[in-house]
């Protein structure tokens, strides 16, 4: 029997190719998605497309709606920032940053992989992209990785529950790239942080921008239709 893995997967770029290269390792997956509030709500329907394309043996989804806390662009309070240059989305932590919000991911994907009796948790957390956001960092990563030893029954026990995040130090062309090499589908994927009422990204927030940079340099044409190019 294959070892099972928990994958956090929210319909977007770098989380689907991190379910890829779960899959092409062998892993049997049991694949987690969070609906917190996000604007962006069709990623779910592609978190779920992605889930029948790896042929994952569960796919949770659970809403735990953050918007109580506010904090972020993302749940509307402000405007998401658009048309910015590279050196301005390095400058800062941006205001689409959900706090904790990889903190609350993993901590729901330990209760699964613990309850499913998985032996790795898998996130696509990114630092070169966005390098203003905290719980994207190694550091964090690492952090956590005591939490899942510590406080577990699995942990306890001495089965390590190992936090894998395999895009961490890629560019989002080689992410690109290598999701093209897995046969990833990128047309189901979304990455936009605004996009319309019928599900166009924008084109012109961080996301968008890193996304198409990232097609662009990796000499290929993002299939996702965009409002604005």
């Amino acid at each position: 029997m294959a070892v099972r893995a928990v994958v956090l997967v929210s319909g977007g770029l770098d989380s689907t190719v991190t379910a890829a290269v779960a899959k092409e390792e062998g892993w049997d997956l049991y694949l987690l998605t969070v609906v917190y509030g996000q604007r962006h709500q069709i990623e779910v329907s592609c978190a779920e497309q992605i889930a029948s394309w790896v042929r994952a043996e569960d796919h949770k989804i659970v809403t735990l709606d953050l918007r109580i806390f506010g904090g972020s662009a993302i749940f509307g309070d402000g405007d998401v920032p658009k048309n910015r240059s590279e050196q301005d989305r390095g400058e800062d932590i941006p205001v689409t940053y959900v706090p904790a919000r990889n903190t609350v991911f993993l901590a729901l994907a330990l209760g699964f992989a613990e309850t499913v009796q998985a032996r790795s948790i898998f996130i696509g957390a990114n630092i070169l992209d966005y390098s203003g956001y905290p719980d994207c960092r190694s550091e964090f990563l690492q952090a956590f990785q005591e939490v899942a030893r510590l406080g577990t029954k699995m942990g306890v026990e001495g089965s390590t529950i190992k936090i894998n995040a395999p895009l961490l130090q890629l560019e989002k062309s080689q992410i690109i790239q290598r999701g093209i090499d897995l046969g990833v589908p990128f047309e189901s994927t979304h990455s936009c942080y605004d996009p319309d009422a019928a599900g166009v990204s924008c084109g012109q927030c961080d996301s968008c921008l890193i996304r198409l940079e990232g097609f662009r340099h990796a000499g290929l044409e993002d299939p996702i239709p965009y409002q604005v190019r």
